[in-house]
């Protein structure tokens, strides 16, 4: 809604600098809400009006900033005009700041922020986004978490701001590692001990074979071979490799429904060798593939052309690698999906992969590489629960699952629920989510159970319990639905901060697309939380004339919408008890 009020302004600023209405726009942004005084709108920094040419460059930046604050009018709109260093701040009018926000939150919940026109300049289109990816026949890792989660946010925000999304899982399901589980399971497997309990023995195989290969040659050449016999499918080989990954994604399933996460198409190395090989072909009649004296197969990436710099794509074996298979899956899915944009969500260790990744593709000559993303993430560190370090993803929801409802039967303010176990997943998920969001992707942090599940402070168990309580004052005393409220009733300090707030939503929605990073996001909801908290506390609904209760009703059920809203975008399922 903060589109009505930077449009008001940008008609003044066009009428002064000659420019059109749409230059200014996106030049105005919402002043984010200070705990220590009311803050002023809207700002304009001067300095983005010399870059698009909208002043001149040669003026002093203050004396212009002082004759265009001179020449900006006062009207139904801004109440007040104030000259800083090198910025403008607008003061708006707040009886229309709460009607004009609040109307159109009532009208439209879910499309508020979504459709502002400061969004439009987003490219639209298809978008498909890889991300999870784990291993077959191996539990759930608790470090693909991140990758899941992570991927799982980009692919909401893609969705919302109206993209068409496919969701890829593309599964680690071919390589010399299945060569070591397959010739393995020929000696070592029980088909009874896979049927009681298939990754718990398929990882014992593996971890068994592994520690032979170290020191028997016979192993690794046996494994070898079976990852050989499987690149030529044979039947045998590839009769247990299929079941192996048949029994694998149905798990994983499970961990995906705990997590509100579901895939468009379930991927995987596997469904892509084939082509790996006409990848190899087509380097080589592009003169591309170069032989090393190892004779491994070799592009190369050098400016110079001189080697300096490659990527190996064929073993001295013949055996294609896990980069030769990337680009073949990368082609099969330009043809099969038509995509627009592609986005690979992996831990940071694989940057230079996805680099030479994305080189190969482009000297192959395909320009829509440029459209292709990595975003990397990092590692986190000391995740641990009751039984002792935390390796698998299950492990780590039992916990929060655990500690969660054992923070909720000691706290005396919780609600009778009709499911409690899945009311204290839904929050312990919640609490992973914030805390992996808070910080910049890239960097490793430190995993606190502690920390994780506080009920106050910046933690998803926070967001969660505003908007449950929110939820209950809404079901106790109306959801605020009424046609007409009168926006005179809030104009206290509380409300009109709410309010301030509210108008950066289409802007923190805006950087979260520009650059993938969930905190923008996160850093919102949270600190409209704690606004949220403080209003519930000092502006009653109970007890208050009916237009006040009505108007203040009004403005904590636009709250709460923009809290489900955004946690719905982050994979949180808001829950109204707890």
């Amino acid at each position: 809604m903060a589109c009505f009020f930077r449009r008001s302004i940008a008609a003044q600023l066009s009428r002064i600098c000659g420019a059109p209405e749409d230059v200014f726009v996106p030049l105005l942004s919402a002043v984010p809400v200070s705990k220590k005084q009311l803050t002023p709108d809207l700002r304009l920094a001067v300095n983005s009006l010399v870059k698009n040419g909208a002043l001149s460059p040669d003026a002093d930046l203050q004396t212009q900033t002082e004759r265009l604050t001179k020449q900006l009018r006062v009207d139904g709109v801004v109440e007040e005009v104030i000259s800083s260093r090198g910025v403008i701040n607008f003061r708006i009018n707040k009886r229309l700041l709460a009607e004009k926000v609040l109307e159109q939150l009532h009208a439209e919940p879910q499309s508020f922020g979504v459709q502002s026109e400061l969004l439009r300049r987003l490219q639209r289109g298809r978008t498909l986004v890889e991300f999870s990816s784990p291993n077959i026949a191996k539990k759930f890792h608790a470090g693909h978490l991140r990758s899941t989660i992570i991927g799982n946010f980009i692919a909401n925000l893609k969705e919302v701001l109206g993209n068409e999304v496919i969701r890829v899982n593309y599964l680690g399901d071919w390589g010399m590692q299945f060569g070591l589980l397959g010739a393995g399971f020929q000696r070592l497997g029980s088909q009874e001990k896979l049927r009681e309990n298939a990754l718990q023995h398929l990882f014992e195989v593996y971890v068994q074979v592994n520690r032979e290969a170290e020191h028997d040659e016979s192993v690794r050449l046996a494994a070898a071979e079976f990852f050989r016999r499987l690149e030529q499918h044979d039947e045998q080989a590839l009769s247990l490799w299929k079941q192996f990954r048949e029994i694998t994604v149905e798990e994983y399933k499970k961990i995906y429904e705990r997590l509100g996460v579901s895939f468009d198409h379930y991927s995987g190395e596997s469904f892509h060798q084939s082509r790996a090989q006409e990848v190899l072909k087509e380097l080589r009649s592009q003169c591309l593939l170069k032989t090393t004296e190892k004779g491994t197969g070799v592009v190369d990436l050098s400016a110079a052309g001189d080697l300096s710099s490659y990527a190996t794509l064929v073993r001295s074996d013949g055996t294609s690698l896990y980069i030769t298979r990337d680009v073949a899956a990368a082609l099969d899915r330009k043809e099969t999906f038509h995509f627009d944009e592609m986005i690979y969500v992996t831990d940071k260790s694989q940057s230079v992969h996805f680099q030479q990744l994305f080189q190969i593709l482009r000297v192959m000559g395909h320009h829509w590489a440029e459209r292709c993303v990595h975003v990397p993430f990092g590692l986190v560190l000391g995740m641990s629960s009751r039984l002792g370090e935390v390796v698998l993803l299950e492990d780590v929801l039992n916990e929060a699952r655990y500690r969660m409802q054992q923070n909720m039967q000691e706290a005396k303010t919780s609600k009778e629920l009709t499911d409690p176990e899945l009311t204290a997943e839904q929050i312990g998920v919640s609490a992973l989510i914030i805390q992996d969001f808070k910080g910049p992707l890239i960097s490793d942090y430190k995993f606190d159970w502690q920390k994780v599940l506080q009920a106050q402070g910046d933690t998803g168990v926070f967001l969660q319990y505003t908007h449950a309580r929110l939820r209950s004052l809404l079901t106790m005393h109306g959801s605020g639905n009424h046609t007409h409220f009168n926006p005179s009733h809030l104009q206290d300090s509380r409300s009109i901060s709410i309010l301030q707030h509210l108008l950066r939503y289409d802007e923190v929605l805006l950087q979260s697309a520009l650059d993938l990073q969930p905190r923008h996001l996160v850093n919102f909801l949270i600190t409209l939380s704690h606004l949220a908290a403080s209003a519930h506390r000092e502006l009653p609904v109970k007890g208050s004339p009916a237009e006040v209760a009505q108007a203040r009703l009004r403005l904590f059920s636009c709250t709460c919408s923009v809290l489900a809203n955004g946690m719905k975008i982050l994979g949180i399922t808001p829950v109204d008890k707890m």
